[in-house]
C-alpha cells in the first residue's frame, strides 16, 4: 500500500518551551518520517465533526479561554493552552480524519500532529489533551464505514477514547498500557458497557516491558480481535513514550521494535493503518517513527527472536483470552 505523511509547521502555534509537550518533540519525530514518502499539509475540520465526540459547551469554553489576553494559560496542572491552541487543535483533528480517510482509500497515513488528544474527555481537557483526535477521527469515520478499530500503544491508558466508545459494538478499543500509571484506568476488567460491552480490551502491563510482552499482547489479543471484529481500517494511537528513553515513561521498548510492532499490524489485519501521533518525549522518538515508516512496507516475520514475556504479561494474555473468548 502507499505510505504518506500530514504535518507541518502550523502546531508549533501551541508551544510552551520546556513542557514535556512543546513543538520540539514533533520536530524530533518527525525526523523519522521517511523521506519518499509525500508529506501533506495539515487541514481543518468542522465543529460538527468535534462535536461528535465533544460536548459544545466544552468547545465554546475552550475557544473562550484560548481567545483570552494572557500568552500561556493552565487548564489543570498538566495541560496548557495559548491564544492560538483551539484553532492548532482543530488542524490537529482534521488532519487525524485526513489520515483516516486516506486509510479507508487504502493508503496508510501518519498524521504527525499535535496536542495529542487520547485523554481529552466528552466535556474536559486533561493530560495535556484538548481534543481527542483519534476518537474524532473514528467517529467522523462511522457516517460511512461500518466498524473502526482502535489501537493504543501509548505508555498511558487512554481514558478519554476509552470513555466516548465504551458504549458502542461499532469501535473496537484496545489498550496496552501500564497498569499503575496516569491516568489509573484501564484495567481487564473495563471491557465496555450495553451493545458495546466487550469491544473495550485493555491489557495493563508492568514497567520495564519489552517488546516480548508488547509482542504476545498483539499476537494474542489483539490482532485475534481485530480479525474477528473485521474493521474497515485501523487507527493507532501511536504514542511513542514506550520509548526505553522516555523521561515521562517506564517501558524498555527499543526504536527498532516498533517496525515489528507496525509489521505485525500489516501483516495480520491485512487493512491499512491510520497512525495519530499520541505522547513521545524522548531523544530516539525520531526513530521510533522511522520503524514504524519501515514496518509499513517491511516483509520479515514479526516474530522471529522476540522471547519470553515477563510471567505476569503471560497471566494478563491468558485473562483476556478467556474474558474477550479468545480461545
Amino acid at each position: 500500500m502507499r505510505r504518506s505523511a500530514i504535518t507541518g509547521p502550523q502546531f508549533s502555534a501551541h508551544d510552551l518551551a520546556g513542557h514535556p509537550e512543546c513543538n520540539a518533540r514533533l520536530e524530533t519525530a518527525c525526523t523519522g518520517i521517511d523521506p519518499r514518502c509525500p508529506i501533506y499539509p495539515p487541514q481543518g475540520c468542522l465543529i460538527r465533526d468535534l462535536e461528535r465526540v465533544h460536548s459544545p459547551a466544552y468547545l465554546t469554553m475552550l475557544q473562550e479561554r484560548c481567545s483570552e489576553p494572557a500568552i500561556v494559560k493552565y487548564l489543570d496542572p498538566d495541560t496548557y493552552i495559548t491564544r492560538h491552541s483551539f484553532d492548532v487543535s482543530v488542524l490537529a483533528a482534521g488532519s487525524a480524519i485526513a489520515a483516516v480517510d486516506r486509510a479507508l482509500s487504502g493508503e496508510h497515513c501518519f498524521a504527525l500532529v499535535r496536542p495529542p488528544g487520547h485523554h481529552a474527555e466528552h466535556n474536559r481537557a486533561m493530560g495535556f489533551c484538548l481534543m481527542n483526535n483519534v476518537a474524532i477521527a473514528a467517529a467522523r469515520a462511522l457516517v460511512s464505514a461500518d466498524r473502526i478499530a482502535i489501537v493504543d500503544w501509548d505508555y498511558h491508558h487512554g481514558n478519554g477514547t476509552q470513555a466516548m466508545f465504551y458504549s458502542s459494538n461499532r469501535v473496537l478499543y484496545c489498550s496496552v498500557h501500564q497498569w499503575d500509571a496516569f491516568p489509573f484506568t484501564g484495567s481487564l476488567q473495563e471491557t465496555g458497557c450495553g451493545d458495546g460491552e466487550g469491544f473495550t480490551i485493555n491489557a495493563p502491563l508492568n514497567a520495564g516491558s519489552t517488546i516480548a510482552d508488547y509482542s504476545s499482547v498483539f499476537s494474542n489479543v489483539f490482532i485475534p480481535a481485530i480479525t474477528r471484529f473485521e474493521p474497515d481500517a485501523v487507527i493507532i494511537s501511536a504514542g511513542q513514550d514506550i520509548l526505553f528513553d522516555d523521561p515521562l515513561g517506564m517501558m524498555a521498548v527499543q526504536p527498532d521494535d516498533f517496525e515489528i510492532l507496525t509489521r505485525m499490524l500489516t501483516a495480520c489485519t491485512g487493512v491499512p493503518l491510520a497512525f495519530v501521533l499520541e505522547g513521545g518525549y524522548g531523544p530516539s522518538h525520531g526513530k521510533a517513527v522511522a520503524g514504524i515508516f519501515s514496518g509499513l512496507q517491511s516483509q520479515r516475520d514479526p516474530e522471529a527472536g522476540i522471547g519470553e514475556p515477563q510471567r505476569r504479561t503471560q497471566k494478563t494474555v491468558s485473562l483476556l483470552k478467556k474474558i474477550h473468548r479468545l480461545d
